[in-house]
């Protein structure tokens, strides 16, 4: 039987279901079904084994699927019939929980990341929902970045593409996005679990490079020799194989992120007998020598990333392994989100800095912490819409509002208000002094926050400290914990965002 394509394009947001995941809507960008059936040597009763794998894996697992149709044998009495269906990760992140009865029986995503996304979001999902047991990989392709010929020779370095004119494909439905994200967070001075403040400017810069997808970042290419991304490996090689200006994969000297295509078996409970005989046995064929050489003729690495010796200059890319440094993990992925979708969709932001006598103290660079916590807070405005609302606040023992939240289009008493934003900050300096109430302030910027929430944007607190809360007689861990989880409310959700500086901040509070 010929394969059939077709396609469907959600219509439900996610944001209701991800935002505490990867905090913002992981917009969805189709789905397409091919029906991998053939003549069969195979003459028992039918167990339709549906196979979901990330679009760029499609073309392959679809010939896998193929072959696996036409050489299947009887299994007690019964034969499996592959169904390979294209459907981004977030997609299938999407659908797990409120799909119990008939999910894929195995989904093939771009990263072992979306696994533990998967099982989170499961977790809040009351009844019934699917087991998820991710198993080896079938294939690997590092992050690289995609360049014209002529821009190929200019770029050694991650440092060069978040510092300079580059676009990412939007991290809320993208891998790549999100890899990218987690490389600048890496790359930025001393990362650590909160996002510094350089971090902050880095994603304020690509937040106007931002594309749909990878595809549109290669048209762009196709028009402007000089437009730069990030994407797998694989792509760039299914890229030039279809003609059109030839892109060059560059490997930057850190290293990349390896992409590993893991096999995840999705059970149910209600699944028809034989589906996990069948679903094992084509788990084997995806590992088998004959699907291995089909993965390397699409461009694809094996899973310890060994590229085909047949690869060269003409695929735009190189054979020899690359340097590799760790994949993200999904905390420092929600960290990283978290602060995307604050400088990404249109924000209601709170900036409380830390003014304690301690912020006055060098960081490496020979700036003041106060200076550097200022420069973050404050970074972008000129970026940033005119409906994006900013305020700004210090503390010490109390806490001072210096400009009052209110869009960056509008006034603060008669001056306009990222004049008035520039202003108060360059006073921050000459405010150091005294302790830290650090609980108190939290608290009172989150209620601030959603005493005038706003359903339109991103509500956030971000909250620049160097030190420790010290404020005796006032607020302690557990009483500001119990005090949010008392005030919260899940129709009016803001985001707290601490940013630690110097190695007193209390990183496992922020």
């Amino acid at each position: 039987m010929a394969a059939r394509h077709h396609s469907r394009t959600p219509q439900h947001p996610l944001r209701p279901f991800l935002l505490p995941l990867l905090v913002g809507t992981l917009a969805v960008t189709g789905l397409v079904v091919a029906n991998a059936a053939a003549a069969s040597h195979c003459h028992g009763s039918d167990i339709p084994l549906r196979i979901a794998v990330t679009p760029a894996m499609l073309a392959p697992v679809h010939a896998i699927a193929d072959a696996f149709n036409h050489d299947a044998a009887d299994n007690d009495g019964q034969c499996a019939t592959v169904d390979v269906t294209a459907e981004p990760a977030a997609q299938v992140v999407q659908d797990l929980p409120v799909n119990p009865v008939d999910p894929p029986a195995l989904w093939i995503p771009d990263s072992a990341l979306w696994v533990p996304t998967a099982q989170q979001l499961e977790g809040r999902v009351t009844g019934p929902t699917p087991r998820l047991a991710e198993h080896p990989s079938i294939a690997s392709s590092p992050l690289v970045i995609a360049a014209s010929p002529q821009q190929a020779g200019k770029l050694t370095s991650w440092q060069q593409l978040v510092t300079g004119n580059a676009m990412i494909a939007d991290p809320l439905s993208n891998t790549e996005g999100i890899a990218t994200l987690a490389l600048a967070q890496r790359l930025s001075p001393a990362p650590t679990a909160a996002p510094p403040p350089e971090l902050i400017a880095v994603l304020l810069k690509l937040r106007n490079a931002t594309v749909d997808s990878t595809a549109a970042a290669f048209q762009a290419q196709q028009q402007h020799s000089d437009a730069v991304f990030t994407t797998t490996e694989q792509s760039v090689v299914a890229h030039n194989a279809n003609g059109g200006a030839k892109a060059v994969a560059v490997y930057p000297t850190e290293g990349s992120v390896l992409f590993d295509y893991p096999v995840v078996r999705v059970t149910t409970s209600t699944e028809p007998a034989g589906t996990d005989a069948a679903a094992t046995a084509f788990e084997a064929e995806l590992h088998s020598a004959r699907s291995m050489g089909i993965l390397s003729a699409a461009g694809f690495r094996d899973p310890r990333a060994v590229a085909s010796s047949s690869w060269g200059g003409k695929d735009g890319v190189r054979s020899q392994t690359p340097k590799l440094i760790p994949a993200p993990t999904a905390d420092q992925v929600a960290t990283v989100m978290r602060a995307w979708s604050v400088v990404h969709l249109d924000g209601r932001t709170l900036a409380v800095i830390d003014t304690s006598g301690s912020m006055k103290d060098p960081m490496p660079d020979g700036q003041s912490r106060i200076q550097v916590a200022r420069d973050g807070a404050l970074a972008g405005l000129s970026l940033m819409p005119d409906s994006t609302s900013v305020g700004l606040w210090t503390f010490s023992l109390t806490t001072s509002e210096l400009v009052p939240l209110g869009p960056l289009g509008g006034l603060d008493n008669g001056v306009p208000q990222r004049l008035a934003l520039q202003q108060a900050g360059a006073t921050l300096p000459g405010r150091v002094g005294g302790s830290t109430a650090l609980y108190d302030t939290a608290l009172a910027g989150y209620e601030a926050l959603k005493n005038g929430f706003d359903p339109t944007k991103v509500n956030a607190e971000v909250l620049i400290t160097d030190g420790r809360n010290e404020r005796a007689g006032g607020l302690d861990l557990n009483g500001l914990l119990a005090r949010l989880r008392a005030e919260a409310d899940p129709s009016r959700p803001i985001e707290i965002i601490g940013i630690g500086l110097g190695p007193d901040a209390d990183m496992g509070v922020l």
